[in-house]
């Protein structure tokens, strides 16, 4: 049996592809950042916590449990340089870590380029969980709109240039005008300040896509409940995700959730 690593930080996404990757036999044990933690969220999961704190404990850790492949997945917070360990395992990450001002996918590829020198295998889980991605025209009841259509082409133009820069996968496309894009703040907060944007018209879009340099193995497109709610709550008409590369937290839930509320899900490719 396979031993798989989760290195895991906030959000649903690790135990997404844990679970999946459990029902495919292998044995998958979660290295939780402690911050992120919660006993009810992993209850009966094999987990163990770690903290960013020691790049050697971790290592120990993984080691412990005789693991040979990771996955790093879930949103983790840089801890503060005075807060670290100061063994060479540590020092090696924080260079990384804490030094990099590059955009965090050249800072997630360094981290993943860390362990690997450190003798660990990155697992390319993609390979193994096609049936979490969205791989259809339409996913929902509802399809998009002929606005929404003049929408999405026109956000395909403007991803063209954005998505080339490490800033961020999301935008919100009304009356084919961009009302903003997702910087820091991720695509939660970006839904709910562009409803003041709004104006007469059409219902508006979210439209999210793998940024062009993006590392597809680690820092992957999702959309969940939570982003349906909030296309409910401040009423746009549906969400755009790129095909074969955005993943869907609890899929089959929030295809239906959808549905209940007349929100579309659909997807198309990105302009290479």
């Amino acid at each position: 049996m396979n031993n798989i690593g989760i290195i895991s930080g906030g959000g649903a996404l690790p135990i997404t592809i844990g679970k999946n990757l459990t029902k495919k036999n292998f044995n998958v044990i979660f290295f939780v950042i402690e911050e992120f933690y919660n006993s009810k969220v992993y209850k009966d999961l094999d987990v163990k916590i770690i903290n960013l704190k020691s790049a050697k404990k971790i290592i120990q850790s993984l080691q412990s449990r005789n693991i040979n492949n990771i996955i790093m997945v879930g949103n983790i917070i840089r801890p503060s340089l005075t807060d670290l360990s100061f063994d060479l395992q540590t020092f090696k990450l924080a260079k990384n870590l804490l030094l990099n001002k590059t955009g965090d996918n050249d800072l997630l590829i360094s981290i993943k380029n860390f362990f690997i020198d450190n003798g660990f295998n990155y697992l390319d889980w993609k390979i193994h969980c096609p049936e979490l991605f969205a791989n259809k025209d339409n996913l929902t009841i509802k399809k998009p709109s002929v606005m929404a259509k003049k929408n999405i082409k026109k956000a395909l133009s403007i991803f063209k240039s954005f998505g080339r820069l490490d800033v961020g996968q999301s935008l919100i496309i009304q009356n084919k005008i961009v009302l903003g894009l997702e910087a820091v703040e991720g695509t939660d907060s970006l839904i709910i300040r562009c409803k003041n944007y709004k104006k007469s018209g059409d219902k508006g879009i979210l439209v999210k896509f793998a940024k062009y340099n993006q590392s597809n193995i680690i820092d992957v497109p999702t959309i969940g409940e939570q982003t349906i709610n909030l296309l409910s709550e401040n009423q746009y008409e549906g969400v755009y995700i790129e095909k074969n590369n955005c993943l869907i937290i609890e899929k089959e839930k929030t295809i239906e959730l959808a549905n209940k509320n007349n929100i579309f899900i659909s997807t198309c490719n990105k302009i290479e």
